[in-house]
């Protein structure tokens, strides 16, 4: 059973950084995509950021990119966003997620953890 745990969400002002951690269990994960995808309120869940498990190679949302950044701890099982520069609009609920690479549907979802930014 894939176990997908979340943290490091929280309240920063505008132009501050946070990091935020997924935690994954229950299988390896040689193969596998794993990502960030956010959502804010009234909105869909759109993709932020994006990391092959094997090879390391990130991907990210022209939103984000030159401010956030993806990585792994493959000892640890765990993978980190780090977000500089943020901005109102990047407040919103943040979801790990899982997949093998050759698909192209996310098959488990963290719970998420809420980023709050003010201006």
């Amino acid at each position: 059973q894939v176990q997908l745990v979340e943290s490091g969400g929280g309240l920063v002002q505008a132009g501050g950084s946070l990091r935020l951690s997924c935690a994954a269990s229950g299988r390896t994960f040689s193969g596998y995509t794993m990502a960030w995808f956010r959502q804010a309120p009234g909105k869909e869940r759109e993709f932020v950021a994006s990391i092959r498990w094997t090879t390391g190679t990130p991907a990210y949302a022209d939103s984000v990119k030159g401010r956030f950044t993806i990585s792994r701890d493959n000892a640890k099982g765990t993978i980190y966003l780090g977000m500089n520069s943020l901005k109102p609009e990047d407040t919103a609920v943040y979801y790990c997620g899982i997949k093998p690479a050759w698909t192209t549907s996310y098959s488990h979802w963290g719970q998420g953890t809420q980023v709050t930014v003010s201006s």
